[in-house]
């Protein structure tokens, strides 16, 4: 285990709405205001997400299982921001996807797009310096303090 202290510095309080692409819209709002370290909450309705949803295997580095949501999902979710060593931000979220009582639980990658409205609170922390560059050893994004 590592880590470090900070303190939450600016929050932002961020509405989606109907067919916006939620992860492009993230990261556009993380460039444009420079948030280099930041945790997050979603909740709301996705109505379209690739995500994994576990290894095939428990190894290093994984092989993920895929999964293409095409149907609306009520959403909750919690996820974190850190840029990797090319100086673009990494999002790492995690989720919960219902539809009619059947749930699935995965990281959302790509091709987000939102149901109705999803509202996001994110809060940027500052006061150590952290990023998230590529991992070879595990085949992923990891988070690393300097």
């Amino acid at each position: 285990m590592e880590y470090r202290a900070g303190m939450v510095n600016r929050v932002f309080s961020i509405r989606f709405d109907e067919g916006e692409d939620f992860l492009e819209g993230m990261l556009e709002l993380i460039k444009k205001e420079n948030i280099r370290n930041g945790w997050f909450h979603v909740i709301g309705g996705i109505r379209e997400i690739d995500l994994v949803i576990g290894p095939k295997e428990p190894v290093m580095p994984p092989d993920p299982v895929w999964q293409e949501m095409r149907d609306v999902r009520e959403t909750i979710g919690s996820g974190s921001v850190f840029w990797d060593e090319k100086d673009e931000p990494r999002i790492h979220l995690h989720a919960a996807l219902g539809h009619h009582g059947q749930t699935v639980t995965g990281c959302l990658r790509k091709g987000s797009k939102v149901y109705l409205i999803l509202e996001v609170i994110l809060f940027e922390m500052t006061g150590f310096n952290a990023s998230r560059p590529w991992y070879p050893e595990g085949g992923f994004n990891r988070l690393t303090f300097r």
